[in-house]
């Protein structure tokens, strides 16, 4: 017996649900390989920060300290306050530079929009 007109049109259109699937799970597992990734770098990223500004305070602590003994009999006031300024003047910098780079884009999701820009340019 001959095959139905229509069979061949639903066994191509069953062919082409199964590509487009594919096609977004692969597009799904690329995205979630992306965000953990990210999420990696982030942590890690954070972990490393918390630990040098612990560093770092306690440096700069103890060079205040430090300073503080050196001027204590002549410029006490003084040293304490340009050590005041200094730091006041570094936390707003840096505050502002932190702005800054949470301001700007990143390059989040960058290689799965690639992706899809290929198969774009395929068809």
């Amino acid at each position: 017996m001959s095959e139905l007109p229509g069979a061949g049109f639903l066994a191509n259109v069953r062919q082409l649900l199964a590509t487009l699937l594919e096609t977004a799970q692969v597009r799904l597992e690329l995205l979630g390989t992306e965000l953990e990734q990210e999420k990696r770098r982030v942590f890690s990223a954070l972990v490393l920060a918390a630990v040098a500004l612990v560093c770092l305070a306690l440096g700069l602590v103890m060079l205040s300290v430090a300073v503080l003994l050196i001027f204590w009999d002549s410029y006490r006031v003084g040293a304490a306050c340009a050590l005041a300024l200094l730091f006041g003047g570094g936390g707003a910098y840096l505050l502002v530079r932190a702005k800054q780079k949470l301001s700007a884009p990143s390059g989040l999701f960058a290689h799965s929009l690639a992706e899809l820009q290929r198969d774009r340019a395929k068809d």
